[in-house]
């Protein structure tokens, strides 16, 4: 059962607050995840592009680093507010699950942008596994 369906007893707003926590939570994992996959990934389209073949790994390393730090601007938060020992919408395993299907969308959409791959079969089979782990971590 989703978060939303199996509120404790709350007034109104109480429960308007609780399901903005969750929204808040999952737009900024979003925004985390656009950081971490531009940290991890990005590097490879701009060695591809030409633009830092020639600079040493050491400098290109710490420049995906300079990015991440921005993913835990927005992926620290995200925990606090989303976590349920905080006041928040989520377990621990539902915030895990929730951020491994925002990655997983999120670097699809970069590799097919960014990248141009096409997304195959399996990557859609992988995609339904794990709807059903969201399924599965979100049921009493």
């Amino acid at each position: 059962m989703v978060f939303w369906l199996n509120l404790p007893d709350l007034s109104f707003c109480q429960i308007i607050i609780y399901i903005m926590q969750g929204i808040y939570t999952i737009l900024l994992l979003v925004v985390a995840n656009i950081f971490m996959t531009f940290a991890w990934y990005g590097h490879l389209k701009l060695q591809e592009m030409g633009k830092i073949s020639t600079l040493p790994l050491i400098i290109v390393i710490l420049f995906s680093w300079f990015l991440a730090l921005f993913e835990y601007i927005f992926q620290v938060p995200a925990n606090r507010i989303g976590y349920i020992g905080n006041g928040g919408s989520f377990s621990l395993m539902q915030l895990k699950i929730i951020q491994e299907i925002i990655t997983l969308i999120v670097f699809s959409v970069f590799s097919f942008l960014v990248f141009k791959v096409q997304i195959q079969w399996n990557h859609f089979a992988a995609f339904i596994c794990l709807i059903l782990a969201v399924y599965f971590v979100f049921m009493k």
